[in-house]
């Protein structure tokens, strides 16, 4: 059994959320995927934290699932459902609801698992040498409805059914063309270019940021079916009741006045 984990590090206003399993390209244990969503689900309790860099370990990003834990669990459609959407499910929904902007640095390996997890982040930004795929076709089984939705609407229709129906792999440039990705770096200046990112979000106003984050949250829901909107209700609908709430904040007053004074912010 590999030993995989997922930590999460704060530096300031900004957090490094780190998959771990380096033996396997970070490929997702079940204990990994629980971790992941324990950890991201206290994410949104911190008003001081302003942006979570989602990242793999050792030059990889996430190279699928776990394999070796496969024929443990993968062959009893209860514990299939189980894994599928208590335990992935659970993890990707953490990830979308997260309140606090995402940006994935994508290294090396970005496959199944990892394409999942890249897609539930708000920005991403990759290496020229990284690959993207998800070849289960391979292992004879489907990714489940709801994280293909997902990986759908992120990556797009022509490069879903490609990866699904002809396990295609393809490379970062492909998948920046496709939208997927707002740029492709040299290898070795992606930590950088991520931090830099995510720093730029951290000095920007947490409490737009939040609200665009929810907005979010509700057009996911109406892709995979999450569970971030009542089903009943139109979901973008759903927010116009509380969505001006924030007219007499101090951070919607500041940024007003910082620009009228011509200076810059201080969120």
């Amino acid at each position: 059994m590999s030993a995989g984990s997922v930590s999460l590090r704060r530096e300031g206003a900004l957090a490094f959320l780190t998959l771990s399993n380096p033996a396997r390209l970070n490929a997702m244990t079940r204990a990994m995927w629980r971790e992941l969503r324990a950890l991201v689900a206290g994410l949104g309790a911190d008003p001081a934290l302003r942006c979570v860099i989602v990242r793999g370990e050792g030059g990889a990003f996430c190279a699928g699932g776990d394999i070796s834990e496969y024929p443990s669990f993968r062959f009893e459609a209860a514990s299939l459902r189980e894994f599928h959407e208590n335990e992935v499910w659970a993890a990707l929904q953490a990830l979308l609801d997260c309140p606090v902007p995402l940006v994935a640095q994508i290294e090396g390996a970005c496959m199944g698992a990892g394409i999942e997890i890249a897609s539930c982040c708000d920005i991403r930004l990759a290496g020229a040498s990284s690959k993207f795929g998800a070849p289960i076709a391979k292992l004879g089984f489907p990714m489940a409805p709801r994280e293909a939705a997902l990986v759908h609407g992120a990556i797009g229709d022509t490069l879903a059914r490609d990866m699904l129906l002809a396990a295609g792999v393809h490379d970062a440039t492909r998948l920046y063309h496709a939208g997927f990705l707002l740029s492709v770096l040299p290898d070795a200046e992606v930590a950088a270019a991520a931090e830099a990112h995510a720093a730029r979000i951290a000095r920007l106003a947490p409490q737009t940021a939040r609200m665009h984050k929810r907005t979010f949250a509700v057009l996911h829901h109406a892709v995979t079916g999450a569970n971030t909107a009542p089903p009943e209700v139109e979901p973008v609908a759903a927010l116009v009741a509380t969505a001006y709430d924030y007219a007499d904040s101090a951070e919607h007053r500041e940024g007003i006045a910082a620009f009228l004074a011509k200076r810059a912010p201080d969120f």
